[in-house]
């Protein structure tokens, strides 16, 4: 329920590079946003005056609602031709965003969505510490499916009629998770933009994939070149929340 000292310190550290960056670009109209670690947390705001005054970067604590469709305003572009609706997701560090879209004319229309305060960072907090062996990793990714698959059963359950009665449907997704593990699908040794935008991956490829992240050790994700140490740990919280959205 707060954002630690630590979490903030490292997106102070961050916001300045980013501010730097504005600068250096006589950027001069930028919108800054905000999402769900500061949306739950008590002392979000306190966090926002904080970044304001050290940075000079304004954060604007964006709804869940407003979060999903900026998620589709950046996206949609890339979704490939077809007929009917398509899902596109966003997989955060504090919640993830599903919305159902009708494709068609300069933005899409947005037809349901959900946001659920499960993403990479706040799925692995709530899971269990893994254990260091095979067993427990499989546990852990069991348990980790479960809490995700719960969260979503209320969309999965709106938007049943439209799955079922639809061919095909579409999958887009945006942010981190998916941009990681389509790197590993093409064996990149870091992320090219360039490789990973728009790219189509069967969701059969996702989930072995996301599968055999989950059962290795955080050592061996470590050495893959486009995880890295960083995302080593929290890379198997997407990988859980990714499956589900596909069970949809």
């Amino acid at each position: 329920g707060r954002l630690s000292d630590e979490a903030m310190e490292r997106a102070l550290a961050a916001l300045h590079i980013c501010a730097d960056k504005l600068k250096r670009r006589n950027v001069h109209l930028a919108r800054s946003v905000a999402t769900e670690a500061c949306r739950r947390a008590e002392n979000g705001a306190e966090f926002i005056a904080r970044v304001r005054e050290e940075t000079g970067i304004a954060l604007d604590i964006i709804s869940a609602q407003e979060e999903a469709r900026l998620a589709v305003l950046g996206c949609h572009i890339l979704l490939e031709d077809g007929e009917g609706p398509a899902v596109v997701f966003d997989i955060g560090g504090g919640s993830t965003e599903l919305v159902l879209i009708e494709p068609g004319g300069p933005v899409p229309r947005i037809l349901d969505w959900l946001s659920v305060p499960w993403g990479v960072v706040s799925l692995t907090d709530s899971a269990p510490p893994p254990d260091g062996t095979h067993e427990g990793r499989v546990r852990r990714y069991s348990v980790m499916r479960q809490l995700v698959s719960s969260a979503f059963t209320p969309f999965a359950d709106r938007i049943a009629p439209i799955a079922l009665s639809e061919p095909h449907v579409r999958l887009l997704g945006t942010s981190g998770t998916v941009t990681t593990l389509a790197s590993v699908f093409l064996d990149l040794p870091r992320y090219d933009r360039r490789a990973v935008d728009g790219l189509v991956v069967p969701c059969d490829a996702m989930r072995d994939i996301s599968r055999r992240l989950a059962e290795a050790s955080i050592a061996d994700r470590a050495e893959i070149g486009c995880i890295g140490r960083e995302r080593a740990d929290l890379v198997v919280a997407g990988c859980a929340i990714l499956e589900s959205i596909i069970d949809l």
